[in-house]
């Protein structure tokens, strides 16, 4: 899978938003849909900065479905 192109869910919770990346299990928040966006994408670019190669693998390799 591209690592440039993943799927983010952002949906309203309490007072705030929460974004989610299935295809990694990594997320964040915010207090509105773009500051959750712009976490999420540093979360992501700090999980592949740290994360061993096999678990980046390992994670990709999940499936999930949305209906």
């Amino acid at each position: 899978m591209d690592r440039s192109r993943m799927t983010a869910v952002i949906e309203r919770e309490d007072d705030g938003f929460v974004a989610f990346c299935p295809e990694l299990d990594v997320c964040s928040q915010g207090a509105s849909v773009e500051e959750a966006s712009v976490n999420l994408v540093e979360a992501l670019t700090l999980f592949f900065e740290v994360a061993d190669p096999s678990e980046i693998s390992r994670r990709m390799r999940n499936e999930f479905f949305v209906t």
